[in-house]
């Protein structure tokens, strides 16, 4: 019995250590998240505002909103919402991971066109 608790007392002192030192080498997640307000339609009929026009890289979170009397959506990077009614909001998330700039724009016939286009930069 006593070379039991001897062993297991062995046993514990030497896992010990990898309780610190496992939670310390875990790697992190450090991707950042950056929320944009994005208003379509509104002041005028055909233009996006954007609560930031440059973002650093990582996960980018859209909230857009339709200000207009018209149907919108945002594609940016590939991506794109749904058809958003007037005074409607959807919320796309999209990961960027390389610097540069992104072209964004609405993809309803002839809005692009109008003017409802612009350009995110990423850092």
């Amino acid at each position: 019995m006593v070379r039991y608790r001897i062993g297991l007392l062995a046993l514990v002192a030497a896992c010990a250590p990898l309780a610190w030192v496992l939670p310390a080498s875990a790697q992190r997640s450090t991707a950042k998240v950056t929320t944009i307000n994005v208003t379509a339609g509104k002041p005028a009929e055909f233009r996006f505002t954007l609560s930031k026009k440059t973002a650093p890289s990582g996960i980018i979170i859209f909230k857009v909103t339709n200000g207009g009397a018209l149907p919108h959506d945002f594609k940016i990077a590939g991506r794109k919402t749904r058809l958003i009614s007037p005074g409607q909001s959807n919320t796309l998330r999209v990961t960027i991971v390389k610097k540069g700039l992104y072209p964004y724009l609405c993809t309803v016939t002839g809005h692009a066109a109008a003017g409802m286009k612009g350009t995110l930069k990423v850092t």
